[in-house]
């Protein structure tokens, strides 16, 4: 019984066609995607990291910042890798550099970088 299910499924089985094509058509999807994946979603993320990395090397004492936590505060000092933000008076905290969310306008002019 095994054998004569087995034999009918042989029978059936066609000889495996030659595929079609070459390598270069089949690939031309995938590479597509990684195009569309790479302009979509790598270079504004790229676009965004180099101007935050900018802002964060133009910060000089005095500078008035938002974190992205939302604290505001004036910079008092700026180290290799934190910053001392006056939060209140009396009050100085430490933060990272890539804590800076954004530099607020000085008084008196209407843009932010």
């Amino acid at each position: 019984m095994i054998a004569a299910v087995l034999m009918t499924s042989l029978e059936q089985t066609a000889p495996a066609a030659k595929p079609q094509g070459n390598l270069l058509t089949a690939l031309i999807p995938f590479v597509l995607v990684f195009v569309i994946f790479y302009v979509l979603i790598i270079l504004p993320t790229r676009k965004k990291q180099k101007k935050h990395m900018d802002m964060v090397g133009a910060l000089k004492p005095g500078d008035k910042i938002i974190t992205t936590g939302g604290i505001y505060g004036t910079i008092m000092s700026v180290q290799q890798d934190r910053i001392e933000l006056k939060i209140a008076t009396n009050v100085k905290v430490d933060i990272t550099k890539s804590a800076v969310g954004a530099i607020l306008p000085a008084a008196g002019t209407g843009k932010t970088d």
